[in-house]
């Protein structure tokens, strides 16, 4: 596990940006957090790196935004409504998996269908800031 400190807003949303280009398609992205801890912040870094300052709202009650990215669609996903894995089938997200990047917020809510090889980010609070901590991202240059 890597550990990364994030002063502010600024701080979450470059580091998003740092994300974004080592992601590949058919990654998945368990993104961790407590309400409130960045997590939208951090992927707005991400998509807004590639695509300008676009809006990113967070797809709480949408459960899904779809953002065609230069080199892969990036699938941002909330499924903190989910009410039970097998629900991410009608979302089309499990079949799409391994032709799109997806970034899922409340990912425990998958169960078993979080892929084994899911890169892990959680995002903590930490003083006055935050801490984002990295899982699986070995080969990466983040």
């Amino acid at each position: 596990m890597t550990s990364y400190p994030l002063s502010d807003e600024a701080a979450t949303l470059a580091f998003g940006a740092r994300l974004a280009r080592v992601l590949r398609m058919g990654d998945c992205v368990a993104l961790r957090g407590e309400l409130g801890a960045g997590k939208t912040t951090l992927v707005r870094g991400m998509i807004q790196s590639q695509l300008g300052n676009i809006e990113v709202p967070s797809p709480t009650y949408t459960l899904v935004q779809t953002y065609d990215m230069p080199t892969y669609e990036l699938w941002h996903c909330d499924l903190y409504r989910l009410e039970r894995p097998q629900d991410a089938y009608e979302l089309g997200l499990i079949d799409a998996m391994d032709e799109i990047v997806s970034v899922i917020e409340w990912p425990d809510r998958l169960g078993d269908l979080l892929p084994d090889d899911a890169l892990e980010i959680s995002v903590e609070f930490e003083g006055a800031g935050r801490v984002v901590k990295l899982t699986g991202w070995d080969d990466r240059d983040v």
